[in-house]
């Protein structure tokens, strides 16, 4: 894989992943796999095929004036998909700006608190709650770009339902969306045994729900649990 994406930028890394054959081509048949092999749900998966539908024309119009039939994405002009009211963490080239990502969490984390990173305990690591995301979606939010709202709205929603773990968007799984490397590691840990542990599908909203009353099933699996021994607490 090293040799394939070594001179890709970074959003054409981010949607490498979709590419089964590498042949800088994603059709709307890899689209709906590839949500497969992430864990979502059929349904989901089909709804996957709206990036197609909006999205396959721009990439058209490096390569030619009349659109795709096939509805085809082509990733070497994957930039020109970039649509208004994201988050600018991606250049018009679609090269990567750490300062924006950085500045990002400097401005909308206001829910670690001060929690370590899982990678290195000596190190902050910055995280995203729900309504961090509904704030930055809507400081991002340009006049008269309805479309670019609507994307935004359903890449950050995307973003939660594969990444949320104890209910946040930890920053370095963000990094790891970003340059594409996350969906790559998912799947293999899907293969696993035990599998991918983050996440939030229908099951975690059905069982909050029916059993806890919540959907925010992670402040209830959070709660502190009384160890029992022989009869005694610890």
């Amino acid at each position: 894989m090293s040799n394939i994406t070594a001179n890709l930028t970074a959003l054409q890394l981010h949607v490498a992943f979709w590419d089964c054959n590498n042949d800088s081509i994603i059709t709307p048949a890899e689209i709906y796999h590839g949500f497969r092999d992430l864990g979502f749900g059929v349904l989901f998966s089909l709804g996957g095929l709206l990036i197609s539908l909006f999205f396959s024309y721009p990439t058209t119009l490096g390569h030619s004036w009349l659109p795709d039939p096939l509805f085809r994405i082509y990733t070497s002009s994957i930039h020109k998909a970039k649509h208004g009211s994201d988050s600018g963490v991606y250049s018009s080239e679609g090269n990567l700006r750490l300062p924006l990502f950085d500045e990002m969490f400097e401005k909308m984390d206001t829910t670690s608190g001060g929690n370590t990173s899982v990678v290195d305990t000596n190190a902050h690591e910055g995280s995203l709650g729900v309504g961090d995301l509904f704030r930055l979606h809507a400081k991002n939010r340009v006049a008269a770009d309805p479309a670019g709202w609507s994307f935004a709205a359903m890449e950050w929603w995307t973003t939660w339902l594969l990444l949320q773990r104890e209910g946040l968007i930890w920053e370095k799984d963000l990094r790891a969306v970003y340059d594409g490397t996350l969906f790559w590691r998912i799947r293999e840990e899907r293969k696993k045994n035990g599998g991918v542990t983050q996440g939030y599908g229908w099951q975690d909203w059905i069982g909050g729900l029916w059993n806890n009353g919540t959907w925010k099933t992670w402040e209830v699996e959070d709660e502190p649990k009384v160890k029992i021994e022989m009869g005694r607490e610890l």
